[in-house]
């Protein structure tokens, strides 16, 4: 188990962490968001050892992360950590190298991973010359070229095709399921959604909501149905009670209901007004939880 505990970090007298702490459990995939400046990448980052906590710890199976530990993780940082004039490849192989891995092996691994992400490189180009998203693959391989105990990755599907993302969703998710815990931040909410296990929303260098999405879903206290009619007269949501309008598409509307609103009402009113369509609850996206979670 990954656990960030009571970190607090500050800079120049801004305080970017402020007693953060969640844990990551084996076989977890863990989305980590939170918006720019939020202190998820400063939080990765002392767990890497770049940085030290002004207070707090981050523990491994309940040690303390120290050097040995640190070359059991695959860390995949946002910014482009690679050599640019050295070839794909062979920096790949290098890594897995420096991780303890030997050198036949490191060259097996790095062409089995080559191909199953799709990589589109010539044999002799240096890094630079691959696009963006075949750059963002070697990344992720020399994180995962040395099969980690545990995976940390910042922004990883940052710049990929749909293609791209589904075979590093694939990759991720096969590392969960062998028991490895899994740590990503993205500001791809829909693939957090997707994805995800549990989830843990930054605000200001501490969390300010947990758990998997159904639980955050019904952490913001918010009722939505949608309902189609046909043959209603025009604007004909605005007649129904206890209700306030979200969205109107044709002949979908999508309807936030009060607290006190019986939803009986609410479909009987609708019937009386035409021929029904559909009747049923929304469930709130990831990202409109994540929304009013950041700007309450």
């Amino acid at each position: 188990m990954l656990e960030f505990d009571g970190l607090t970090k500050g800079f120049s007298g801004k305080q970017v962490l402020r007693g953060l702490s969640f844990t990551v459990k084996p076989g977890e995939l863990f989305g980590f968001c939170g918006a720019n400046g939020s202190g998820k990448t400063t939080a990765m980052r002392i767990a890497l050892g770049v940085l030290s906590p002004d207070a707090g710890r981050v523990l491994w199976n309940d040690m303390e992360i120290d050097a040995g530990i640190r070359r059991r993780i695959g860390y995949m940082p946002e910014e482009r950590g690679l050599y640019g004039k050295m070839r794909p490849r062979d920096q790949l192989i290098y890594f897995a190298q420096l991780s303890g891995v030997r050198t036949n092996v490191a060259r097996r691994r790095a062409d089995e991973w080559i191909e199953r992400l799709g990589v589109d490189m010539g044999a002799k180009d240096p890094l630079e010359r691959l696009s963006l998203g075949n750059q963002q693959r070697i990344q992720l391989i020399a994180a995962l070229i040395h099969d980690p105990d545990v995976l940390i990755l910042d922004e990883p599907f940052s710049g990929l095709d749909p293609v791209a993302t589904d075979a590093m969703a694939d990759a991720l998710t096969e590392f969960s399921r062998r028991g490895t815990p899994v740590i990503f931040s993205s500001h791809q909410l829909d693939l957090v959604e997707r994805l995800c296990d549990r989830v843990g929303i930054i605000r200001d260098g501490a969390l300010v909501a947990e758990g998997t999405v159904a639980e955050l879903r019904r952490s913001t206290g918010h009722r939505q149905l949608q309902i189609a009619l046909t043959g209603a007269p025009e604007n004909w949501a605005h007649t129904l009670p206890g209700v306030r309008i979200v969205t109107e598409r044709e002949d979908m509307v999508t309807l936030e209901v009060g607290p006190e609103t019986d939803v009986r009402e609410v479909l009987a009113a609708a019937q009386s007004l035409g021929d029904l369509e559909y009747f049923g609850r929304r469930e709130s996206t990831l990202a409109e939880v994540f929304r009013d979670t950041v700007t309450t």
